[in-house]
């Protein structure tokens, strides 16, 4: 497999500008009769409430008073009147979560979600109000309005103008509004949300917040419905047939006759081929589908190497007019999941290398902006992973985006595991929202549902959804993320067989259901601390080595070697590809965040990054570790360790060769040296000659901040991103492994910093501060420009250090719509 490294991510065209890395889809002049979605992610303002309190809540839940309760319209929130005073409301914009801006709180009942006061012992900071006020245009007469919301968390209830627009209990299921009735043309409009986070729906960090896009979408009476396309297709030798399913509505008094026109772009944005529908007609308040087929010649197919992206443009058209396009990106591809041969794109056999993953980054928390998305998918490019689990829950929309630019696979997974109705909308959000990223290879029902998935009741919930999701989506199999009942329950009505960890059961399930397609859902468990290589339970840490497993778990070279021996395996997702806040694992307090990551919280990689990448892939890979500073170890054994591909690797002590040796495919190579001060140097070896070289050596004390952007520049859209790598080097430019000094930083200019982290997992600094220690000689910023071309200038100072400053050019560019 192809290795992307951080250069070619970065100039490859799939990201290169602007029109690329956001879905900036031009719907026309905003006319009565043409759609608009504009970006409500800006402008909002936010104020904590209270879960017991009605008078630091608002007056929210005040018995008595109808006008603060559910017995009167028009009135429903103190803060959605249009004369309430949110003067002291803090300005925030989108996405946001509060949770990741509350102290670290020492409580065994926090523990495993982050260390944060969120519960329904901390009413003071469980509860959060959001505020937007906004106009509409008298001109807007005609049209239909809707409020769209990616993702809150959780038990949001949203009112407009004082009255009750729903309430969506999920944190992770898009939650969609028509409000026509409700929006006051031609005048101000208030939307308020109030968002209860005392309850969890995972065991980790979920965030708080309204952490993902919200949108306000305008069309004309009749339209594309909601999610109303379904793009599927069908490849055959040098050819593809091309299926369109379209849903119209017509939201007006009158019946109406319309056509359905489809164009398809090619990646350049080339019109391939065109199609017109018949006249339909859509009874009033009605909804009509429509099927449609082109085909192409030779088409681009999406692949992780070469992931080409078409576009799909239906308008909809009442006699020459158009009254209605509607963008769908997709690719054009074939998978098949096969019970003795494992998984094949495109007809050919491809390993899912996969990782699995919450949803949460350093200095952001949940609220990771649309670039962040792209640079953790990017980061598990580098390391040779083709494959992303959305564990355990509907993702936020970008990241299929990035999966789907980048070349990455994707295991969609469901939150909710019901077959009532809450369960069953949760689903049927999810499919229709995802089912056009060709990413997407498979839904995932369920995860680890011990009470359900190996018996029948199970079955039955699990036929349910499974019906479901065949009937909205026929191209792609259902599985489950089993850790128990395997051969029952779930087994006898997935299409293929999820395995948590256990590998002693793989090969008897194999063998029992011969005609089931099998894959590691969730695998390794591996866990580790960047940069640290011996346990420290005092400090929560753990060695680097691939050593430290918990009870479930293996270690990334047992569960890799075990997969990598059956065929008939499709591959797994190890658990995780990045650190996360919550479940540490074995230690607790000071823990704060897991140590199952192959990278930490931040993107910086740990040593296993460099397993995986030399197995995962085909560039020749040579990673030597540990460090060489270890004062006071004089003459002490080190254990040295390398991760290769290469044949064989040498290993010399300040000059002093240590011996060679031959990799075993899938292994390492160790080697127990006593320390002295200088240089640690490994040659690798392919074909009997030299092609890589990799050194370790004792370096000074730091002696200067150094500063790497991920992007050396940014978009003046309000919403570009970038991660800055802080290094401390001594004086001759090497990183100093076990520097910890605090980095003070400085953001001017046309952006701001929005974040901070160390990947230290026992950290308890604030990720929204203007300060952070470096951990092993790492940290990191992350800035947002604005939406003012110019320049973001980054100053990073630490004590006794050269202190650095750095400047990220921010580009002109054509903004997003979005509301005034």
């Amino acid at each position: 497999m192809r290795v992307w490294s951080r250069r070619q991510l970065l100039q490859s065209s799939a990201v290169a500008s602007a029109a690329a890395w956001l879905p900036r889809f031009s719907f026309g002049a905003a006319t009565p009769s043409r759609r608009d979605r504009l970006l409500l992610d800006f402008g909002w303002r936010f104020h904590l409430g209270h879960a017991d309190d009605q008078t630091q809540d608002f007056g929210f839940g005040h018995a008595g008073n109808q006008d603060t309760e559910f017995g009167k319209s028009g009135d429903l929130f103190g803060p959605s009147r249009g004369n309430f005073d949110d003067s002291a409301w803090r300005a925030i914009d989108l996405p946001h979560d509060w949770a990741v801006e509350l102290p670290y709180v020492q409580a065994d009942e926090l523990n495993d979600f982050g260390d944060h006061p969120l519960g329904r012992n901390y009413p003071a900071t469980s509860i959060g109000w959001y505020r937007r006020v906004f106009t509409l245009p008298a001109t807007d007469a005609g049209r239909r309005i809707s409020l769209e919301f990616d993702g809150i968390f959780r038990d949001a209830t949203i009112a407009l103008n004082g009255h009750l627009v729903g309430r969506n209990f999920s944190g992770y299921a898009p939650y969609r509004a028509d409000v026509t009735d409700l929006a006051t043309l031609g005048g101000r409009n208030v939307l308020v949300a109030r968002v209860d986070a005392t309850e969890h729906e995972g065991w980790f960090y979920e965030g708080a917040g309204m952490y993902r896009h919200a949108w306000l979408v305008k069309t004309g009476p009749v339209h594309v419905a909601h999610w109303g396309t379904f793009v599927t297709s069908r490849v055959t030798g040098s050819a593809a047939t091309v299926n369109i399913a379209t849903e119209v509505e017509n939201e007006s008094d009158a019946a109406a006759t319309c056509r359905v026109a489809q164009t398809i772009r090619s990646p350049s944005g080339k019109a391939l081929a065109t199609v017109r529908s018949a006249p339909i007609v859509i009874p009033a308040w009605g909804r009509q589908g429509v099927q449609q087929q082109l085909g192409l010649a030779m088409p681009q197919l999406w692949s992780i190497e070469v992931p080409a992206m078409h576009l799909m443009e239906t308008s909809i058209e009442i006699g020459a007019t158009p009254v209605d396009t509607y963008p769908t990106p997709f690719g054009i591809r074939t998978i098949h999941f096969d019970p003795n041969n494992g998984f094949f794109l495109n007809g050919k056999r491809v390993a899912i290398q996969g990782t699995c993953n919450h949803q949460d980054h350093a200095g952001v928390g949940s609220a990771l902006p649309d670039r962040l998305q792209e640079y953790r998918i990017g980061r598990l490019k580098e390391m040779g992973s083709n494959a992303y689990r959305t564990s355990h829950n509907p993702p936020t929309p970008e990241l299929l985006d990035a999966c789907d630019r980048l070349g990455m696979l994707v295991l969609d997974e469901n939150r909710t595991f019901s077959s009532e109705d809450e369960g069953t909308s949760q689903l049927e959000r999810l499919i229709r929202r995802d089912r056009n990223h060709p990413s997407v290879i498979a839904w995932s029902l369920a995860n680890e549902e011990g009470s359900d998935q190996g018996n029948d009741r199970g079955a039955r919930m699990a036929g349910t959804l499974k019906r479901l999701a065949h009937k909205l989506d026929p191209t792609r199999p259902v599985t489950a993320a089993m850790n128990g009942g395997w051969g029952k329950g779930f087994t006898l009505v997935v299409d293929v067989q999820g395995f948590n960890y256990s590998t002693n059961d793989i090969d008897a399930i194999h063998k029992a259901f011969p005609a089931k397609p099998l894959m590691g859902t969730e695998t390794a468990s591996t866990v580790s601390t960047r940069g640290i290589y011996a346990n420290d339970p005092d400090r929560g840490y753990l060695s680097a080595y691939d050593v430290n497993k918990p009870g479930w778990g293996a270690t990334a070279e047992e569960w890799w070697s075990y997969y990598a021996a059956r065929p008939f395996l499709a591959g797994g997702f190890v658990w995780t590809g990045f650190d996360y806040r919550g479940e540490p694992t074995p230690y607790r307090w000071p823990c704060t965040s897991s140590h199952f990551g192959i990278m930490d919280t931040c993107g910086f990689p740990k040593d296993n990054f460099y397993y995986y990448q030399a197995w995962w892939s085909d560039e020749p890979v040579l990673h030597l570790f540990p460090h060489w500073n270890w004062a006071g170890k004089e003459g002490q054994e080190i254990e040295v360790w390398v991760h290769s591909n290469l044949d064989r690797v040498e290993l010399l002590v300040n000059g002093t060769s240590m011996g060679n040796q031959t990799m075993q495919r899938n292994s390492h190579l160790a080697w127990k040296v006593p320390y002295a001060p200088g240089t640690i140097e490994a040659r690798g070896f392919r074909n009997d000659r030299q092609v890589l070289v990799a050194k370790r050596e004792t370096t000074g004390t730091p002696a200067n901040v150094v500063l790497h952007p991920h992007r050396a520049r940014l978009f003046a859209d309000g919403e570009d991103a970038a991660v800055v790598e802080v290094q401390l080097v001594d004086a001759t430019g090497r990183v100093v492994p076990t520097a910890d000094d605090q980095v003070t930083f400085a953001v001017t200019g046309n952006g701001r910093l929005i974040g901070v982290g160390n990947g230290d997992p026992s950290s308890h600094e604030s990720d929204k501060g203007t300060t952070r220690r470096s951990f092993n000689g790492l940290c990191c910023a992350i800035v947002q420009s604005s939406r003012t071309a110019g320049e973001i200038r980054v100053a990073a100072s630490a004590a006794g250090l050269q202190s650095a400053t750095l400047v990220i050019p921010c580009e002109r560019t054509t903004l997003r719509p979005a509301v005034d």
